[in-house]
């Protein structure tokens, strides 16, 4: 019991961490807000615009549900994976990246605390985003399945903790440009994924990527709980497919981590500066 007691303190001081570095670079905090907000205003006016140029023939208001939905989904997935694969670039970031990687501390604790942080800050940050999204397009979500889309998304976050784990080696292992590596990973799951579109709009061979991306049921589950209310019991066929991908992701990407920290420790690449 007091072993565990530990692990949990521990992980909740990486939590405690990142809460002061929000606190200490507020301001750049303000001005992503300012984007993120901006950003999904600027994609959900695509769907007026849509039946602006399209007649009477297309649904606008239907599409900018579509669209509010996919934009805030992705960003709360990719605030994760972001926040999950910058473990290492933050700590080198802050000079702290020998101290910590060598402190005598399980890399599950570390990694347990920066994806509880990670999940609690996207969750908070994107849920104003929609807070505002829904006053400036008057968005009626009277109908829509609220806690079964927080499912969906609850589940398809652990996939996302998975995936992220393995991208955060990069940063690791090639300090110079290891974090822009990482985006590639996320460019490609927001081609496949269906953010924006329909899967069935891509060319063959991008569908079959679409089946191995967690983002892809995430946000179609999200769509049908969203847009036309399905209970959470017909929502399963979304979600056990983000929880099998998440129970074999994050084992093997703690395993995968593991194995380049160590390459990394013997071959020097654990100095502060990239």
């Amino acid at each position: 019991m007091a072993t565990l007691v530990y692990e949990l303190r521990a992980s909740y001081a990486f939590v405690e961490r990142n809460l002061n570095l929000i606190k200490r670079y507020w301001s750049w905090e303000v001005v992503w807000m300012v984007y993120s907000i901006v950003n999904s205003l600027s994609v959900s006016y695509i769907g007026l615009g849509m039946e602006q140029l399209g007649g009477q023939g297309v649904d606008g208001r239907y599409l900018v549900l579509y669209l509010v939905i996919g934009t805030l989904v992705w960003r709360y997935l990719s605030t994760i994976f972001y926040w999950v694969t910058d473990v290492i670039g933050m700590e080198r970031w802050e000079g702290t990246i020998e101290y910590t990687l060598m402190a005598p501390i399980r890399r599950f604790t570390h990694m347990g605390g920066q994806t509880l942080f990670a999940v609690f800050y996207s969750m908070v940050t994107t849920g104003f985003i929609l807070g505002v999204v829904a006053l400036m397009f008057h968005l009626d979500l009277s109908q829509a399945n609220l806690w079964g889309s927080a499912v969906v998304l609850l589940a398809g976050s652990l996939s996302f903790i998975g995936v992220g784990i393995m991208a955060s080696i990069l940063p690791m292992l090639f300090p110079e440009r290891g974090s822009q590596m990482t985006h590639v990973i996320i460019a490609l799951l927001l081609l496949v994924s269906g953010v924006y579109y329909p899967v069935e709009v891509l060319p063959g061979f991008l569908q079959t990527l679409a089946v191995v991306s967690p983002a892809t049921y995430v946000l179609t589950g999200t769509r049908e709980a969203l847009l036309q209310g399905v209970p959470l019991g017909q929502l399963w066929p979304f979600i056990w497919p983000t929880l099998v991908m998440g129970v074999l992701a994050i084992p093997a990407g703690l395993q995968i981590f593991g194995l380049a920290e160590r390459y990394a420790k013997r071959t020097g690449k654990l100095h502060r500066n990239g």
